[in-house]
């Protein structure tokens, strides 16, 4: 167990100082001793990207040192895939994001994909600047999402996902969906005010809150 715990610990480092390559081989080795996947991510990566998270909100890291950390957690969640599906069973949920109409930047919600896919959902990203119909009709193709994610870090964009957040309350007329939102441009009070179920700052307390979400 004391080796799994340092194992763990180097592969959280390499997250966080953003080696990718160092973080696949530290990955495959612990898959060769046998350690659990789950384990590997729940003990090793998901903390390092929590940590990186706090950085950026204290100022202490940059947009590209999340994104390093972000490229390990997404080349780690490669290799792990195979054995999660097998150790979580079915996912635990799926979930529609994408950035509003009238906003083109995907650093946040490419984030907020990454720690989804790490807590066991199913995420269907739509991408960006993606209107209202879009949305809608992605909840349609897609009858088993339960939530849907709206991202904007332009506040320009702000009343792009107020409509969208209507639009999507009024054609759910089953009551099944709930809509999170976040992002630069959001707050939780405008979140309140426009209705959305959720608001999350960071993309690792949004998948938390997502969690929340699922019966």
């Amino acid at each position: 167990m004391r080796n799994n715990s340092s194992l763990l610990e180097e592969i959280g480092k390499s997250v966080e100082k953003g080696h990718y390559k160092t973080t696949e081989e530290l990955i495959t080795k612990a898959l060769k001793q046998h350690v659990p996947a789950l384990e590997i991510l729940e003990k090793g990566m998901v903390p390092a990207m929590r940590q990186m998270g706090e950085h950026y909100k204290n100022n202490e890291a940059d947009i590209p040192r999340i994104l390093a950390a972000a490229r390990c957690m997404r080349k780690g969640l490669d290799l792990l895939a195979p054995n999660l599906e097998s150790e979580r069973g079915l996912y635990v949920g799926t979930v529609i994001l994408g950035t509003v109409e009238g906003d083109l930047h995907d650093v946040g919600k490419n984030l907020v994909a990454i720690m989804f896919r790490s807590a066991g959902f199913k995420v269907i990203d739509l991408g960006v600047d993606i209107s209202e119909k879009q949305f809608i009709k992605a909840v349609r193709q897609n009858p088993d999402v339960s939530i849907v994610c709206l991202s904007s870090l332009l506040t320009t964009a702000c009343p792009s996902m107020q409509h969208t957040v209507k639009a999507i309350r009024q054609s759910d007329t089953q009551h099944r969906l709930k809509i999170m939102v976040g992002g630069g441009a959001v707050t939780k009070e405008f979140a309140e005010q426009i209705g959305a179920d959720g608001y999350s700052e960071s993309a690792v307390d949004a998948a938390e809150l997502a969690k929340t979400f699922i019966v």
